[in-house]
C-alpha cells in the first residue's frame, strides 16, 4: 500500500508509479479516502526491489505491506471504507434492512408496487426485487426484463432505493443504464470471477453497490472476501457482503445457517455484513428468528423476502416470504438485537 507525502499523487507521479508496478506485472489501484488517497499495489507485489524502487520516489512518504492476499478490503486499509446510506441510514452506523420479492412477475406488477408501499410503512430503507431469477430446474420462471420497469416505478413512487440480482454481463449493463442502485450477485455467481470483475468495471465511479452473497459451496471466509475483492481492485468499492446459508442443508432449513460468521468477516475486512435468513432457513415461520440471530452476531443489516400476498408470489416468495405486516413487528425488534449487540 503506496501512502504519498501529500494527500494524492499528481497524474504525473501516478503514471511514474503505474510505470514501475508495470515493469513488475503488478497495477496500481487508487483509492480515494476522506483526507486523503492511497494506492493498493495488485498482482504479485513479492518483489523487494518493486518495493524499493517505489519507496525511494519523493513523493512517496512510505510504502505498507499488507499480510493478506486481499488488498483494497483488508481492515488494515481502512481509506478504502465506502459510506453507503439507505433511507437516510448509514450502513455500519445504523441497521439497514432490505426487503421485497424474490422475483417481479412483470404480468401482475401492482403485487410489487403493493408491497413496496407497505414495506415503506413497516420501515424497510430499500427495495429487493428480482428481475432475473437462477432457478434449478430450467423450466421454472426465470424472470423478465421487463420487470425491471417494475421496479424502478416502485422507486419512484417509494423514494426507496432498489436492489435487483444480475447474472451476466448484459444484465449488468441494462441495470447500470437504468440506475439500479445496488446489484445483486447471487450463491451462484459468488465465484463467477469473470463476471465480478465485470461488475467492478462496470460500476466503477458510479455511485452503485454491490451486495456479493457467499456461493452456496464456499469454504473459508477469506474466499469469500477474495470475490469481493476482484469487484473492488476493479475499481469499486461499495461492497456489502452477504451470509445467506451453504450446503449441506440442515436438515430442517434450506441452507446450513451461517451467520454467525459475520463476526469473522469483520475481523478481516471493513466491508458492511448484510445477512439474508430467507435463503438461510428457507420457511417463513423461521426467517424473523434467524433475522435476529443475525444482528445480535453483529450484521449491519438483513435482506428479507417479503410479499404482500406469499401465496400470489413467483419464486420462493410462496414459502420464504414474510407479510410487511411482520416485517413491521419484526424491524423494531432487529434494531433494538443490534443496539444491545454493539455493546459487546
Amino acid at each position: 500500500m503506496i501512502i504519498p507525502q501529500k494527500d494524492k499523487l499528481s497524474q504525473e507521479e501516478l503514471a511514474t508509479v503505474e510505470a514501475i508496478a508495470a515493469e513488475f506485472n503488478c497495477t496500481i489501484r487508487p483509492i480515494v479516502g476522506h483526507g486523503m488517497s492511497v494506492y493498493a499495489i495488485i498482482g504479485d507485489e513479492t518483489s523487494q526491489l518493486l518495493f524499493n524502487r517505489i519507496e525511494g520516489l519523493p513523493f512517496v512518504r512510505r510504502v505498507d505491506r499488507i499480510q493478506v492476499p486481499y488488498k483494497v478490503l483488508s481492515k488494515d486499509n481502512s481509506s478504502g471504507k465506502p459510506t453507503l446510506k439507505f433511507n437516510g441510514k448509514e450502513l455500519g452506523k445504523d441497521f439497514v434492512v432490505f426487503g421485497g420479492h424474490c422475483a417481479i412477475d412483470p404480468e401482475n406488477p401492482n403485487l410489487f408496487i403493493d408491497t413496496a408501499h407497505a414495506l415503506k410503512e413497516a420501515g424497510v430503507d430499500a427495495l429487493r426485487g428480482g428481475v432475473w431469477k437462477p432457478r434449478t430446474s430450467p423450466y421454472a420462471f426465470q424472470g423478465d426484463a421487463k420487470a425491471i420497469d417494475v421496479l424502478l416505478r416502485a422507486r419512484e413512487e417509494t423514494g426507496l432505493q432498489i436492489i435487483t440480482e444480475v447474472m451476466e454481463y448484459e444484465e449488468v449493463r441494462l441495470c447500470v443504464d437504468s440506475g439500479v442502485d445496488v446489484l445483486q450477485v447471487g450463491a451462484r455467481n459468488a465465484l463467477n470471477y469473470r463476471l465480478l470483475t465485470q461488475i467492478g468495471l462496470l460500476t466503477k465511479d458510479k455511485d452503485i453497490a454491490v451486495l456479493l452473497k457467499r456461493s452456496i459451496h464456499m469454504g473459508p471466509v477469506d474466499e469469500m472476501i477474495l470475490a469481493a475483492e476482484y469487484i473492488a481492485g476493479s475499481g469499486n468499492n461499495n461492497i456489502m457482503l452477504c451470509p445467506r446459508g451453504t450446503a449441506p442443508a440442515m436438515n430442517g432449513y434450506r441452507n446450513h445457517p451461517d451467520e454467525s460468521i459475520t463476526q469473522l468477516i469483520k475481523e478481516r475486512t471493513w466491508a458492511p455484513v448484510v445477512v439474508d435468513p430467507s435463503h438461510a432457513v428457507g420457511k417463513a415461520a423461521y426467517v424473523p428468528k434467524a433475522a435476529l440471530a443475525a444482528a445480535a452476531y453483529g450484521a449491519d443489516g438483513v435482506i428479507i423476502e417479503s410479499h404482500c400476498n406469499p401465496m400470489k408470489g413467483t419464486g420462493d416468495d410462496p414459502k420464504q416470504a414474510v407479510t410487511p405486516q411482520v416485517m413491521a413487528e419484526l424491524i423494531p425488534a432487529l434494531r433494538a438485537v443490534a443496539e444491545q449487540s454493539r455493546k459487546f
